[in-house]
């Protein structure tokens, strides 16, 4: 009962970033295309013209994207794999490495969620901000660091499901 609310919860967390990443991509297409027709028709003087900031838009946005898809990366185990030895450690070896490998991935996601926490806090002891839009830079960081911690937790779960796959 334990587990399987466990894998709900993960499961849930995951896809509802990747889900969220997807629409700020979908977004992010949708002003690229706004501010490529508003740069073509700049000539025509009608008072159009490109989207201000969309560089920095498509940095922000795309950053936080990446970090929406790992947590779901990673509960589905599509994270690239090298299966050359597969066959010659059976069932028992292939299962300690998935342990393993899963240990790796929650220390590596630990490791940059607090990178990226303190990277945030930089950013807002310093107050930089973005050139054209003068967006705070710390708020871009909180928004991928929510990935990153959600992608920590749904790599802690696949250690535990990866543990009890190898006591069955």
């Amino acid at each position: 009962m334990f587990y399987s609310n466990l894998e709900r919860a993960a499961g849930l967390m995951a896809m509802a970033m990747a889900l969220i990443g997807g629409a700020v991509l979908l977004a992010l297409v949708a002003m690229t295309c706004v501010s490529i027709t508003g740069r073509a028709l700049v000539p025509l003087n009608i008072g159009l013209g490109p989207v201000p900031g969309d560089f920095e838009w498509i940095e922000l946005g795309v950053g936080f994207a990446v970090f929406s898809f790992l947590p779901w990366c990673q509960f589905t185990g599509g994270h690239a794999r090298v299966d050359l030895f597969q066959n010659w450690f059976g069932t028992r070896g292939n299962a300690a490495i998935d342990i393993l490998s899963n240990l790796l991935m929650t220390a590596a996601a630990t490791i940059i969620a607090w990178r990226l926490y303190l990277g945030m806090a930089d950013k807002l002891r310093y107050g930089e901000t973005t050139f054209i839009l003068q967006l705070p830079l710390w708020q871009a960081y909180a928004a991928g660091l929510v990935g990153a911690v959600v992608f920590a937790l749904v790599a802690a779960f696949c250690v535990i499901r990866a543990v009890a796959e190898a006591r069955e």
